[in-house]
């Protein structure tokens, strides 16, 4: 067995349909924000991508909230940071829209619980593009509990993205672990298993599968949540 076990969560401790989740997302925020702010709607969207842009190519010399917040101010042409309570405020509340593009898969509760059980470390290796409030969440709605991992990656913590192998080094450093002893598990073939570069041992859940080049997946460990939960069992992971 690994010791340390990272999970990706949108998509893969997370089932969802990413188009609709997106879409009800960016939908509830822009209603909570463009009468509050008076941005226009599409304004505002563009804030919100131009900020998620600028996160992905986050080079490590600050933190992602604080590139996301000047993408925000510059496009906005004004100060947004000042609405940082009122965006934890959305994300407690009018988010839920959006969990409506999510479904639960018990092999990751079950998954979770038996690497516990073992006393495996577990670290939730989500893309760092959303605050704490919003990660927690959606952490939630996968039927699983924050207090599961002893670290969550948020852009509150970070300071680039998945696939920049900084990333993963970050974590290594972050929680004192090494890549030979742990393993990636996550459903997206360019951002997650491109941690093997690093000597990560990987897993590529299936359920909904990214794979945006239409690489071979016969390369990677890989199968479907309950495939995984069975690996577990057979301590094959």
């Amino acid at each position: 067995m690994y010791k340390n076990f990272l999970f990706d969560l949108d998509g893969t401790l997370l089932p969802m349909d990413m188009g609709r989740f997106v879409d009800k997302y960016i939908e509830s925020i822009c209603r909570r924000f463009s009468p509050e702010t008076g941005i226009d709607p599409k304004r505002f969207a563009k804030g919100i991508w131009t900020g998620a842009g600028a996160m992905a190519k986050n080079d490590g010399n600050c933190l992602n909230i604080d590139v996301f917040w000047q993408a925000m101010n510059e496009v906005c042409d004004r100060d947004m940071r000042v609405f940082t309570d009122d965006f934890d405020d959305y994300y407690r509340n009018e988010f839920i829209a959006a969990k409506e593009a999510t479904s639960v898969n018990p092999y990751a509760r079950k998954s979770v619980e038996y690497i516990k059980q073992l006393g495996g470390r577990l670290i939730a290796a989500t893309n760092p593009i959303f605050p704490k409030t919003a990660t927690y969440r959606r952490i939630e709605w996968a039927g699983l509990d924050v207090s599961d991992f002893e670290y969550i990656t948020t852009y509150d913590n970070s300071t680039c993205c998945k696939p920049n192998l900084n990333y993963f080094a970050d974590i290594c450093s972050v929680c004192g672990i090494v890549p030979e002893e742990s393993i990636m598990i996550g459903n997206d073939v360019d951002e997650d298993m491109c941690a093997s570069r690093l000597g990560f041992s990987t897993y590529l859940i299936t359920d909904c599968l990214i794979n945006r080049k239409d690489k071979n997946i016969n390369v990677y460990n890989h199968g479907t949540f309950e495939d995984f939960f069975k690996s577990l069992l057979r301590k094959n992971v």
